[in-house]
């Protein structure tokens, strides 16, 4: 469990820094130059995913019918594991293409990463899990008041096409199929399907 919840540290406090500091990290980047900054950062975001992996890898799920959750989840979490996954998977991907997501929502890719990790809280009460989904929905959702505090009032992008709103949905809806069908192969048990 230490390694995961480093891991999580790691990546959150690497991402703190550019938000919390942003003084900071301009006058590493005029010291060393851009590359290294980015070679570090990289590195840093490397180690912590390895922490993660290995973290999660580590620890055991537990067997179905063992007392080890937390605390108990709902019949119908499931569906809405499967709901928020998926509005997660359209507002990660939304940054990207020009679309009509980022007038609804300043940061579409955190809000989406929230609600992914709030979406597999309600089908999974370990330990590890809180430790992996709570920790990245709370990175979050604090990384979002923190950019928003550094970077001031938000203008709004224009407007664009509505089919490249389509487009994207489309997209997302098929990676986030390919995901949960390949679920257990990746990451083990899926309470989705």
């Amino acid at each position: 469990m230490t390694r995961l919840a480093l891991g999580v540290l790691l990546w959150s406090m690497v991402h703190f820094f550019a938000a919390i500091a942003p003084a900071s990290r301009k006058s590493l980047i005029e010291r060393f130059g851009e590359y290294p900054y980015k070679g570090v950062f990289t590195v840093l975001m490397i180690i912590s995913i390895y922490l993660i992996v290995s973290g999660w890898s580590s620890l055991t799920p537990p067997e179905p019918g063992e007392l080890s959750a937390i605390y108990a989840t709902p019949e119908w979490a499931r569906y809405a594991t499967a709901v928020l996954v998926l509005i997660g998977f359209v507002l990660f991907f939304a940054p990207y293409p020009a679309n009509n997501f980022k007038r609804l929502l300043r940061h579409p890719q955190l809000t989406g990463i929230a609600c992914w990790g709030v979406g597999h809280l309600l089908v999974s009460a370990t330990a590890r899990s809180l430790v992996f989904f709570g920790g990245l929905a709370a990175w979050a959702l604090i990384e979002i008041v923190l950019i928003n505090q550094r970077d001031g009032e938000w203008h709004k992008p224009g407007r664009a096409p509505i089919k490249n709103d389509v487009v994207l949905v489309v997209f997302s809806v098929l990676v986030y199929l390919a995901f949960l069908y390949t679920h257990h192969l990746l990451f083990g048990h899926t309470n989705l399907v």
